[in-house]
């Protein structure tokens, strides 16, 4: 799919920022620096992948907000404390307690196993589960989504795969996302599309309370949302 032009630091007009922010603090970014530091990002990313409308917006900073705690993780937590929680979460890897014991505490033997094969990774030997892990807003994961990310943004991105936890590189990967998996087209359904849009995002419906708490805040904060804002 063919991405929509526009810079990377590209400035959107006041009209479209002034109602984002407090979208983006109802959505979960409440601490004034980090606050600071995503709202231009976003807010540009948003206008060149015509994230533009009342609906789109609300949706986008509720999927944000949800993937990455309010922008307060950036990157996948994979340390667990318990081999109980580890078998509770990745059941499909760990039969046993006994099983997942040598994981706890240990991120990168656990990422480079419970991500191989997958999403364009090789085997637990090549280390890409943990070099291609969770980043950014939208926490893109796996080599296959690095890489596309990549030649749709012209970032190097498979080679550095940390470039995704700048704000302006993770609002771009957020947007080209949003973009690439039509998810404008879902978000124009309103509230009764957030199961959709959760599932192209999360792959199932993990924290769909809390993403429809988000949007709720979000959608409510944006007001009367300059909608007929060309593109």
């Amino acid at each position: 799919m063919t991405i929509p032009t526009g810079a990377l630091r590209g400035a959107p007009p006041p009209e479209f920022v002034h109602p984002f922010g407090p979208a983006l603090t109802a959505a979960g970014c409440a601490d004034p620096v980090r606050h600071a530091r995503w709202l231009g990002p976003l807010a540009a990313a948003a206008r060149r992948f015509e994230i533009v409308r009342r609906e789109r917006v609300a949706h986008f900073l509720a999927q944000l907000g949800h993937e990455s705690g309010g922008l307060t993780r950036l990157e996948e937590n994979l340390r667990y404390a318990t081999a109980g929680r580890l078998c509770a979460v990745w059941p499909s890897r760990f039969a046993t307690e006994a099983d997942a014991r040598p994981f706890v505490g240990n991120p990168e033997a656990l990422a480079n196993l419970v991500y191989s094969n997958r999403n364009g990774n090789g085997p637990i030997a090549s280390g890409d589960g943990w070099r291609y892990r969770g980043r950014g807003p939208i926490q893109l994961t796996g080599r296959a989504n690095y890489r596309a990310a990549a030649r749709a943004l012209d970032i190097p991105l498979e080679s550095e795969p940390e470039r995704a936890l700048d704000p302006w590189v993770g609002s771009l990967i957020a947007g080209w996302f949003w973009w690439e998996n039509s998810l404008n087209r879902l978000a124009d359904g309103g509230p009764d599309a957030l199961k959709d849009i959760t599932r192209r995002i999360n792959g199932g419906l993990h924290g769909l309370d809390d993403r429809r708490r988000r949007y709720d805040a979000a959608r409510e904060a944006l007001g009367p949302f300059p909608e007929m804002l060309e593109v």
